[in-house]
């Protein structure tokens, strides 16, 4: 959840790591720190807050130094404070830790040290990683002998990087279960990051490192081992993103940009593994040889958030497309549950970074009983991906906002691809009617940039709304999974209570809600459900609601009922949750805006979602 940058080579380390930190921001924190080694030791500043805090206090007491560290903390262990900020000492202060994840043994390792005479100075588990390095340090001249000693003996989820004076040419990173570490290969100079964005400015070459690895990183090279010694060989990756894509571009949010961004990130998606001329979808990453797929009796779904939404459109299409019977589990009570699953199920996981820990435990625990993996995911090499049988690689490119728009949407294109390519091999779909589904996605992106042209009377519409204490959002069939997404939009980022239901439910609940102008946003296209949600609006209106519809152009009977409507184009069922979702990203978006809301970083939420 946490971001971590580091440095070493022959520039000043600290402008480096504190702009590599701010383009970690995405990620979610509550205070930053830096440590710098320079001739008079390890020389520590952190703050509670923004980023902006901890510059300040750099402006005070200035740093120098070629190599350092530094980390944006988001709390587990102790409330945000500059005591708990990263990165924590040792108790010389000698030696610096940050740390991303939960050590789950960290109280009895803690009650050991302080036996020892060790004093601590904060609540935080990774104070009790620093001391225990230096506790281990003391019997050997090696620095990464003694993290190595010191990692053997913690339980539970790191990834850390340490900097020490019995040390000061190089930085030593390791990784177990929780979230990415890459190191970024420089000339003369090496970087690592908890995530690829931070480094993006100074190199495109990077080594990403897995469960159980350990680099040693100096300004030259870096040697990449196991926690337990043993050479490990792994060829670096090419970053082809363009840095660009991680600044805003002129909009006033990330979020914004990367809702227009929506159009591209779908062609991306589809780019390259569609064939219009010969009805077939290639995804050479899927890796399920075809006696795997002929034997699947069952596909399980597993997510998270904005994730489990598009997990449940893709149900519905690998349900439509293939004939295969699905289902969708949030992850974090599947990994728990002991569900009854095996090879004859496939189990594909959905997550924007593949660093998700519900998810992954979710895959572990299904890759124990024998399921074959399908990952979605946005990220290469994530955690995820490196668990997973195959991967259908999302391109939605860095999404820097917390909320997830363009992700989600490539998430839904991922599934629909994924549903003809099953659908193909299985010989559910004709090569006929493949070319008819890849026709209607080839049409999406420029339906979805007329929708984009609603903004301005979406934000006209948010000056309405935007005082409103409640909100209720209503599908059926696949808009309702869009309903869920548009109360989570409003909730993430305008601290707006909103419900999100299926029409059919109205009467076990819901309509209890409505009354004196309670905004009700009704997904009313023209499809399958389409008469059943007219009778939905129809006791929406009864009761004094204040109907806000998403429908198609001209719906009279809808504009009838509908206090304020918003039109969407038409197009194939399956695919028309790429439209409705649109205005409700932009209402959420602009209601947010109008309450002054911190719309790339609302409270409490981080990007990724590293520990339980």
């Amino acid at each position: 959840m946490c971001g971590i940058v580091g440095y070493v080579g022959d520039k000043s380390a600290v402008g480096i790591i504190v702009d590599g930190l701010k383009r970690l921001e995405y990620r979610g924190y509550d205070s930053a720190g830096v440590a710098v080694l320079d001739a008079d030791g390890l020389q520590v500043r952190r703050a509670p807050g923004r980023l902006k805090a901890l510059e300040s206090v750099l402006r005070e007491k200035p740093v120098t130094g070629s190599i350092g560290i530094g980390h944006t903390r988001w709390a587990t262990h102790g409330r945000p404070s500059e005591e708990n900020a990263h990165p924590h000492t040792d108790c010389g202060g000698r030696l610096v830790v940050v740390h991303n994840g939960i050590l789950e043994n960290y109280l009895e390792i803690k009650e050991r040290l302080a036996s020892d005479g060790h004093t601590f100075k904060s609540q935080t588990d990774t104070e009790v990683l620093a001391h225990l390095i230096e506790h281990h340090l003391r019997g050997t001249p090696r620095l990464e002998q003694a993290v190595r000693a010191a990692l053997r003996e913690v339980t539970g989820s790191y990834a850390v990087g340490v900097v020490s004076a019995a040390a000061p040419d190089r930085l030593i990173a390791a990784k177990q279960g929780a979230g990415s570490v890459v190191v970024g290969l420089g000339r003369g100079e090496m970087f690592i990051a908890s995530d690829i964005p931070a480094i993006l400015a100074h190199t495109r070459d990077v080594v990403i490192l897995e469960d159980d690895d350990m680099a040693v990183v100096t300004a030259h090279g870096v040697e990449l081992t196991t926690t337990e010694g043993d050479p490990v060989q792994r060829e670096p990756v090419k970053i082809l993103w363009d840095p660009i894509m991680a600044e805003k571009g002129g909009y006033r949010h990330f979020m914004l940009k990367e809702i227009y961004e929506q159009p591209r990130a779908i062609t991306d998606t589809f780019r390259g593994r569609i064939a219009p001329e010969t009805g077939s979808v290639v995804l050479p990453d899927v890796s399920l040889d075809p006696s795997t797929v002929k034997a699947i009796q069952r596909v399980v779904l597993v997510a998270c958030g904005t994730a489990w939404h598009a997990a449940m459109l893709t149900r519905m299409m690998v349900e439509r497309l293939a004939g295969i019977p699905a289902e969708v589990d949030l992850a974090s009570e599947f990994r728990y549950r002991d569900a009854i699953v095996g090879p004859e199920t496939l189990v594909i996981a959905v997550s924007q970074s593949g660093e998700t820990a519900d998810t992954i435990g979710a895959v572990k625990a299904a890759r124990l009983k024998g399921c074959p993996i399908l990952a979605v995911t946005n990220v290469v090499g994530s955690a995820l991906a490196r668990e997973a049988t195959g991967v259908l690689q999302m391109h939605a490119g860095p999404e820097i906002g917390v909320a997830s728009t363009k992700a989600f949407s490539t998430m839904i294109v991922a599934g629909y691809l994924l549903g003809l390519w099953l659908g193909r091999q299985r010989g559910a779909l004709t090569v006929e009617d493949v070319k008819k589904h890849i026709q209607n996605l080839v049409e999406i992106p420029r339906l979805v940039e007329k929708t984009l042209e609603l903004d301005t009377s979406i934000a006209a519409l948010a000056r309405h709304l935007s005082h409103a204490t409640d909100f209720l959002y209503l599908g059926r069939g696949v808009q309702f999974p869009i309903a869920l997404e548009g109360a989570l939009k409003l909730k993430e980022i305008s601290y707006i209570h909103a419900e999100g239901y299926a029409g059919g439910e109205m009467k076990h609940g819901p309509i209890a809600l409505i009354a004196d102008g309670l905004p009700v946003v009704a997904l009313a296209p023209r499809d399958s459900s389409y008469d059943r949600m007219l009778g939905n609006m129809e006791e929406v209106r009864a009761r004094d609601g204040l109907l806000i519809a998403v429908c198609h152009p001209g719906d009279r009977a809808v504009a009838s009922k509908a206090q304020h409507v918003i039109e969407v184009p038409p197009c194939a069922e399956l695919l028309a949750p790429l439209l409705t979702v649109v205005p409700l990203q932009l209402l959420a978006y602009h209601v947010a805006v109008r309450r002054g809301c911190d719309v790339d970083q609302p409270r409490n939420l981080a990007k990724s979602v590293t520990v339980e």
